[in-house]
């Protein structure tokens, strides 16, 4: 049974904001390129992503001992994939506008979810050393 930490729960929270970075940058081209002719749709898999994130990557400098560690590696959540099974159009493009927004949504969601809970952790923080006083 692993652990509980607060290193661990930071490191997933990172690794959720990285990701849904990546998704929503992935979105956000697949907009761009919406009357681009021959333009495939790409994304990235959340699940590709988490596992290539659990796998480590460069760990961070620690410039200070108080530093946290941990490992983000940003480049493996933006490698994307073409998406097979959606309708072509006659220019060869497959983008769909409703299917990118709802997937902007959705990592927007995911996003707002780790921030608040990384807000709550340091408000947490803070008030503990505020009390310390």
């Amino acid at each position: 049974m692993s652990d509980i930490t607060d290193r661990s729960i930071m490191a997933a929270l990172g690794r959720q904001l990285t990701i849904a970075v990546a998704q929503q940058s992935a979105a956000a081209s697949n907009l761009a390129n919406l009357n681009t002719p021959g333009y495939r749709t790409r994304e990235v898999a959340f699940d590709e992503a988490l596992d290539r994130e659990l796998k480590g990557g460069p760990a961070l400098a620690a410039t200070n001992p108080g530093h946290l560690s941990g490992v983000v590696d940003a480049a493996s959540a933006r490698q994307t994939h073409e998406v097979d099974g959606l309708p072509t159009r006659r220019d060869g493009n497959n983008v769909e506008l409703d299917r990118e927004l709802l997937h902007m949504t959705r990592a927007s969601g995911d996003f707002t979810a780790a921030q608040t809970a990384l807000t709550a952790k340091f408000r947490l923080v803070r008030y503990a050393i505020n009390e310390a006083k």
